[in-house]
């Protein structure tokens, strides 16, 4: 599967790069982000497709033969719309309700599968391909803080401070493509690992305890507060969360959104009330389990945010700290770069919530402080968010 998606996905991407407007598919580093896609999609098309002998060896060894393939039923009416009195003026009022949906006949075919050790050939292809993965995701870690410098060079290059709908849009599509096609090679990658985590099947980890990842993410953040202020005070952050709850999801992007929203709330408070306090107010993070979400809730008093600028927070390239230069050879991954002053911790957050049909929101309140609700799909119905 993967040696036929991706290279789509990557030449798609190639495409909408070569055609940005203005001048950006000109920009130094948006040159270099278009040849890491390149070189992947020559890799992965120029490595060697899986043969038919290989084929016909994981169907011996794993399908239990024709005869137990199994022809699946065709979906049926929800039971709960169903009306059991029979009556012309129930079948017909049911007939009438908008909410009624007939059901589409899909059919589903699938395998039993055996247990077995894979032929040896079988092995060797799938280390061979994931170690092209590999490579390949090592060579795209870089990508965020590039394409981020190329906006940059951008402005520059126009004398503007914001970027246009256009390019807004643009980004949104690429980097949540970018989220998708390191969600995917992520999976294969460690689905290949001789070691399994417990409760993990690949990266997704099937009982996510919310408080644990949370609780890592506020140390690290008020770490990172306390480092670049030297604060010997750091903002205290108080974590209401029930100690059992836990669900499926992806621990790294859960992490990596709940840093991010810690991060500016500690920003706000320790630049409202200066580096100097003696003391500073809490900020909560509450978490609440819902039949449909789980959503965590970051609350600070950190000032707030005016209402004119509400729109402008979920900005590529909106920030009130100083857009640092990167090195031509800064090689790091979106999780580990200098992303503060760059404007993308709030985009790329909202990005990576959508990305498994959950959603980023913010209400403020102007000189008092800022909630951000971060809310987690806990239903498997949402399909990949494919631009």
């Amino acid at each position: 599967f993967l040696h036929d998606e991706l290279p789509i996905r990557l030449a798609h991407r190639v495409v909408e790069l070569d055609s940005l407007p203005d001048n950006l598919n000109q920009m130094p580093s948006v040159l270099r982000v278009k040849r890491m896609y390149i070189d992947s999609f020559n890799e992965l098309i120029n490595f060697p497709k899986v043969s038919e002998r290989i084929r016909d060896a994981v169907k011996e060894a794993t399908v239990q033969g024709s005869t137990q393939r199994k022809h699946l039923s065709g979906n049926s009416q929800n039971p709960s719309l169903v009306d059991h009195s029979g009556s012309a003026a129930a079948n017909g009022a049911r007939s009438m309700s908008s909410h009624w949906i007939p059901s589409i006949q899909h059919r589903s075919y699938h395998y039993e599968v055996k247990p077995t050790e894979l032929p040896v050939e079988v092995s060797e292809y799938n280390r061979s391909f994931v170690k092209t993965l590999e490579k390949i995701k090592r060579r795209h870690d870089p990508v965020v803080t590039t394409l981020a410098q190329g906006v940059v060079e951008y402005k520059q290059l126009l004398k503007t401070k914001t970027i246009d709908h256009p390019v807004q849009h643009f980004l949104d599509r690429f980097y949540l493509s970018r989220i998708g096609i390191r969600m995917l090679i992520g999976q294969q990658i460690e689905l290949n690992q001789p070691q399994q985590h417990k409760d993990y099947v690949g990266v997704i980890c099937t009982h996510t305890k919310l408080s644990d990842v949370v609780q890592e993410a506020i140390d690290n953040a008020r770490f990172i507060c306390g480092d670049y202020y030297m604060l010997m005070n750091t903002p205290e952050i108080e974590l209401h969360c029930p100690r059992d709850l836990e669900f499926m999801y992806v621990p790294s992007h859960l992490h990596h959104m709940v840093f991010e929203l810690l991060k500016n709330s500690l920003r706000a408070v320790v630049e409202l009330y200066g580096d100097e306090a003696e003391s500073y107010p809490p900020i909560k993070v509450v978490i609440a389990e819902g039949n449909e979400d789980i959503t965590i809730k970051v609350s600070d008093e950190g000032g707030g945010i005016p209402r004119s600028a509400m729109e402008q927070v979920w900005t590529y390239m909106y920030t009130t700290a100083q857009t640092p230069m990167l090195d031509p050879e800064f090689d790091k991954s979106d999780f580990k770069a200098p992303l503060a002053g760059f404007g993308y911790g709030l985009p790329l957050s909202r990005l990576y919530a959508r990305y498994f049909g959950g959603d980023l929101k913010l209400i403020s309140m102007e000189g008092y402080g800022t909630d951000a609700y971060l809310h987690l799909s806990r239903l498997s119905d949402n399909e990949e968010p494919l631009a």
